[in-house]
């Protein structure tokens, strides 16, 4: 499976940015999906989760009430709407999914990443 994703640019604090990404290859397997951050000189941090069907997700406590994950497995994407932006959301985001299995946090536990687009937010 191979992850793009796409959306990321330079935006005000206060601000909303929406992420895609797409999948391609083997497309027919049941995902769960991911999104994950990484800030220089930090760690790869889990934002949040959604199941295949779209029915359950989970959200880290820094971003719950301001971001959205969706998908749309017609068009096997997954989304990230991200509101409210502040200057610590800035980060390379990537996109990440999982073969079957419950929804998960650890960035061990996915399988396939995306190459990661940039995400900046200037006070």
């Amino acid at each position: 499976v191979q992850l793009v994703e796409s959306g990321g640019g330079l935006v005000q604090a206060g601000g909303s940015l929406r992420l895609s990404c797409a999948a391609s290859g083997r497309t027919n397997s049941r995902y769960i999906m991911g999104w994950f951050r990484q800030a220089p000189g930090k760690e790869r941090e889990f934002i949040t989760t959604i199941s295949w069907r779209g029915d359950s997700t989970y959200y880290a406590d820094s971003v719950k009430g301001r971001f959205t994950i969706s998908r749309d497995n017609a068009k096997n994407t997954v989304y990230l709407q991200m509101n409210s932006l502040k200057p610590e959301d800035t980060a390379v985001y990537y996109c990440a999914a999982k073969i079957l299995g419950h929804i998960v946090t650890r960035a061990s536990q996915y399988e396939y990443w995306g190459q990661g687009t940039q995400v900046t937010v200037s006070s």
